[in-house]
């Protein structure tokens, strides 16, 4: 088995803590010739406000400076892996627009970057963003080595989404019981209570009560809201 192989089976295999799985992705990124690399999570909920969780190893002052100035908003490596699954790679056309951002960049050392986004089913987005100071990527180089990057952005993304997702909705685990999990289905597909009692044969005071249960150990403010939840934390699939 190669190397690169190996690493991959390293972050598919999981972990319980997110840092130590990121550590692995990082040392993955590493052994395909990269210094730095940078894993973002847009989770949509609210959906009037998505929460972004970030981790990186990028240099310490350029995570905060780029805090500071709000780049996440700007950054065209961002923006661009929200409107395609293409993969991008950083040049001066890239960031022709945002010229600051480009040289202070760089002169933290991530002057070489590659970025790809992936979307799962339920519209949670992953970016893999991977840098480094030396060594441009140049044609020959990613004809040889991009279809191993673009398997680590598969297995990182399935890996880290599903621990980030967890955190970020819930911080602690949920159980649903298989009643409960079946009445949220139907709720999903727009059935109300008591067109689910008569799928189900149960009474409509059942199915609420089901649903209130479902509610509360989501932390949830309305069966809508939970239903929501219960869909990106992939429980709704089980």
């Amino acid at each position: 088995m190669n190397a690169w192989q190996e690493d991959l089976l390293q972050v598919a295999q999981g972990s319980a803590c997110e840092q130590a799985l990121f550590d692995r992705v990082c040392h993955a990124a590493r052994n395909l010739g990269f210094e730095y690399c940078a894993y973002g999570l847009r989770i949509p909920k609210p959906f009037s406000n998505p929460q972004v969780q970030l981790l990186s190893n990028y240099p310490r002052r350029w995570r905060e400076r780029y805090q500071e100035q709000g780049y996440l908003a700007t950054d065209p490596s961002v923006q661009r892996c929200r409107q395609s699954i293409d993969p991008v790679v950083w040049d001066e056309a890239l960031f022709a627009n945002t010229p600051q951002l480009w040289a202070e960049a760089q002169s933290f050392g991530l002057r070489h970057g590659w970025a790809q986004s992936s979307l799962d089913a339920l519209g949670v987005g992953g970016m893999l963003t991977l840098a480094r100071s030396c060594e441009t990527l140049t044609s020959a180089w990613l004809a040889s080595e991009e279809m191993k990057m673009r398997w680590l952005v598969c297995v990182a993304h399935v890996s880290l989404s599903r621990l980030c997702k967890r955190r970020v909705l819930m911080n602690g685990r949920v159980e649903l019981s298989a009643r409960e999990v079946e009445v949220l289905q139907w709720t999903a597909d727009g059935k109300t209570s008591g067109e689910i009692g008569d799928i189900l044969a149960l009474s409509e005071n059942t199915v609420n009560f089901h649903i209130k249960n479902a509610v509360a150990k989501l932390r949830a403010c309305n069966k809508t809201s939970a239903v929501v939840q219960a869909a990106l934390l992939g429980l709704l699939s089980q």
